[in-house]
């Protein structure tokens, strides 16, 4: 279980390149790291740094450091399932992520861990990047009206119904299928009652 939320506030910076994928989040030579020591230093390694591991100093990560809140290009998170490029992202402090689109594995990874990936439309895009463009600001998003405002700019998401209980109550998918537990247990004894057979065997003998 994560930390539930429904409104955030913080600062929102424009990263927008497309087909941002799994791999540059967090390259494979990374993920031995044992998670407990955070993968945040790991986010976008390769692109925030020079071959020698020298920070360019002009990328947007490294000039905002205090940054929660990314707008971002079209397929965002596409490639391989890891969800070590979630965890990069999280331990980095992201909160949220907006794009016009996103990887799907990527997304589900997502919300079990606690981030936003909020897809918005082609044109809403071009204005954050416009309003972005070379610059912080403040940005605060409202999950319960799937909306984000930064300046006196303010634009819908879409997210699925089901994502957002799970961010607002802190569920992965284990924990949205625990709050079904009481049909579960109805379901399992209407079974012994009508349908034994499809028991297994060791809860045959017990019944």
């Amino acid at each position: 279980m994560t930390f539930g939320w429904t409104q955030h506030e913080g600062h929102a910076i424009a990263l927008p390149a497309h087909n941002v994928d799994t791999d540059q989040l967090i390259p494979s030579r990374f993920m031995s790291t044992p998670r407990d020591e955070g993968y945040g230093k790991f986010l976008l390694h390769d692109l925030r740094r020079d071959a020698d591991g020298n920070e360019h100093k002009h990328f947007p990560l490294n000039r905002f450091r205090n940054a929660s809140i990314l707008v971002t290009g079209r397929n965002f998170g596409s490639g391989s399932s890891r969800e070590a490029a979630v965890y990069a992202l999280v331990d980095a402090g992201i909160r949220a992520v907006l794009a016009p689109s996103f990887g799907d594995i990527f997304s589900s990874n997502a919300i079990n861990n606690g981030m936003l990936p909020a897809q918005i439309s082609p044109e809403d895009h071009i204005t954050l990047l416009s309003l972005l463009d070379d610059a912080s600001m403040l940005a605060q998003i409202c999950l319960e009206k799937n909306h984000i405002s930064i300046g006196d700019c303010s634009i819908a998401f879409e997210l699925d119904p089901t994502w957002r209980t799970k961010l607002i109550n802190g569920w992965d998918d284990i924990d949205l299928t625990m709050q079904h537990g009481e049909d579960i247990k109805k379901h399992k004894k209407n079974l012994e009652q009508s349908a034994l057979w499809a028991l297994p065997a060791a809860n045959r003998q017990r019944s």
